[in-house]
């Protein structure tokens, strides 16, 4: 029997690192995943993860894929040996969190260009075959803050908004071709974000006003709060 081929964006850590593991890993031994990073050389977690559960051989493959480029997709695409993608799991993504008046333009564009305009460059690239074959499913990770606009989240929010409505959009017109479209909407997820917002955050705070830098400044501590009591780990969300 045809193993389900699924192609997963996103796999150096997080949802997509353990979504990869756990379909690769499972018993009925279904599943071929192509666990796609922007750079390779960050792999190696995910590879001994694999090793360490036991992934029988030939369960899982890592390929370079950055959604911000047709080229790459292209590419990671003709070397799926399979000839095709059964599930094609949209993970990649960027946050952005801060006063809009405080972000760089390159920031901005940064995270529509991934969480949109990316998702839509794997969809573009990906739908044609599933459509002719009148068979497949595509998974986007979404978010709370893409149902409710979250403080100072209003690009990211914006952004999964959008994901939201691409999704609606395309659900209705693909169920003629047999090709489901679902959106996982995650709320707080035990990953490295905040680590990365922290570390990102030097200088730009600098661009806001003092009422809006103390506003600011309260929000993170209530976010930071928050996640540490609310945050699911990653594997309950691929459950």
């Amino acid at each position: 029997m045809d193993r389900t081929v699924v192609l997963i964006t996103g796999c150096s850590s997080g949802i997509g690192l353990h979504l990869a593991l756990r379909l690769a890993s499972d018993p009925s031994q279904s599943f071929k995943v192509y666990a796609t990073l922007r750079d390779l050389t960050a792999q190696g977690p995910l590879l001994e993860a694999a090793q360490a559960r036991g992934c029988p051989p030939g369960s899982l493959e890592t390929l370079q894929l950055d959604v911000r480029d047709a080229d790459s997709i292209a590419d990671a695409r003709a070397h799926v040996t399979e000839g095709r993608v059964d599930v094609l799991v949209c993970n990649a993504g960027r946050g952005l969190v801060g006063p809009l008046e405080a972000h760089r333009e390159g920031a901005v564009d940064s995270v529509l260009d991934v969480n949109l305009a990316g998702t839509v460059r794997m969809m573009q690239a990906f739908l044609p075959d599933m459509k002719r074959r009148r068979s497949g499913r595509i998974l986007v990770t979404g978010s709370l803050g893409g149902l409710i606009g979250l403080p100072f989240n209003a690009v990211y929010c914006a952004s999964k908004f959008a994901i939201e409505g691409l999704c609606e959009s395309l659900a209705v017109v693909l169920q003629s071709f047999g090709v489901h479209v679902s959106v996982i909407e995650c709320g707080p997820v035990r990953t490295a974000f905040p680590e990365k917002l922290e570390d990102g955050l030097g200088g730009i705070l600098d661009r806001a006003d003092a009422e809006t830098r103390d506003l600011f400044s309260r929000y993170l501590s209530h976010f930071e709060q928050t996640f540490l009591e609310a945050a699911q780990d990653p594997e309950e969300v691929v459950e």
